[in-house]
């Protein structure tokens, strides 16, 4: 895609070499025509480049672009361990609901 593509205003696509905008009727029906299968073209830009060249609404700092993490860190263990407590709880028959486990 080159620089005259961009989004308009009603959410759909506007190529200023095109008379009138593409409806999303249209998008849809060549989307779903489209072949996933097919090699990308060689002027082929990463969605990430050509979001990043449209005006945006949020701030990046609100909705960065989204990033791998290495490794899964503490995270998953502590969230794990606190279901299982409350899992264990709930077996007893016990309430945890306040705070303070009590016989409910």
């Amino acid at each position: 895609m080159d620089d005259a593509m961009r989004a308009g205003s009603e959410g759909s696509a506007v190529d200023d070499r095109l008379d009138e905008p593409f409806t999303e009727e249209e998008l849809t029906a060549l989307a779903l025509g489209a072949d996933p299968t097919l090699p990308l073209e060689d002027d082929a830009v990463p969605l990430h480049q050509f979001l990043a060249q449209l005006p945006s609404t949020l701030p990046s700092w609100y909705m960065p672009a989204a990033m791998a993490r290495p490794g899964k860190g503490w995270r998953v263990p502590v969230v794990l361990g606190l279901v299982a407590a409350f899992v264990v709880i709930e077996a007893f028959g016990l309430c945890s609901t306040f705070g303070q486990v009590v016989v409910g």
